[in-house]
């Protein structure tokens, strides 16, 4: 019922930044979180950010927190992810997700990966 679209991963050096996209599609009058996620090689999935669709309330991971910013645009119905100072250790695949109102899951984009080089 949402499709959700991820772009702007790449190669980035230690210390740039970058900044990651995701477009919903669906029924995105029906989402209330949307959030990011990352999974590195030999890792599991983990949360870096989420953000409350309406009120823009925002969540982070420790690890990111300071250094990682998570936006959206209601009337695009798109979300961001501001990733600054970076570190190898963020190398991952990252991955968009919504909730909507009446369902647990979330619903998740196809993912992007994010290289950072030493």
């Amino acid at each position: 019922q949402v499709q959700l679209v991820e772009s702007g991963g790449g190669l980035v050096q230690a210390g740039g930044s970058q900044r990651l996209s995701c477009a919903a599609s669906g029924r995105t009058s029906m989402m209330y979180v949307m959030g990011w996620f990352r999974q590195a090689p030999g890792k599991e999935r983990e949360v870096v950010a989420t953000i409350h669709w309406s009120s823009d309330s925002t969540t982070y991971a420790d690890f990111v927190k300071g250094r990682f910013t998570i936006s959206n645009n209601n009337a695009k119905n798109t979300v961001y992810l501001q990733m600054n100072s970076l570190r190898p250790d963020d190398t991952a695949v990252y991955y968009c997700a919504a909730r909507v109102l009446g369902r647990l899951a979330y619903y998740w984009g196809q993912g992007t990966q994010v290289t950072v080089s030493s």
